[in-house]
């Protein structure tokens, strides 16, 4: 039984020590965050402007549209 159990724990061990120095998974999910972050704030910054701009283009559109040609 003891045999069993020193050799379970040699293997989490092992395991730990391996988790341990692959950091692959952690800058994946880092980037994972660091575009959603990003998206968030594109969207965000769309909702917030849009209806500036809408109203930026119907003043162009009425002030090109008094222009005599």
């Amino acid at each position: 039984m003891l045999k069993t159990y020193v050799a379970a724990m040699s293997r989490l061990e092992q395991l730990k020590d391996r988790l341990n120095r692959d950091e692959s998974g952690a800058a994946l999910v880092e980037y994972s965050v660091l575009i959603g972050l990003i998206t968030v704030g594109a969207i965000a910054s769309i909702v917030l402007v849009k209806d500036w701009v809408a109203g930026a283009w119907a003043a162009l559109v009425t002030h090109l549209g008094a222009i005599p040609t």
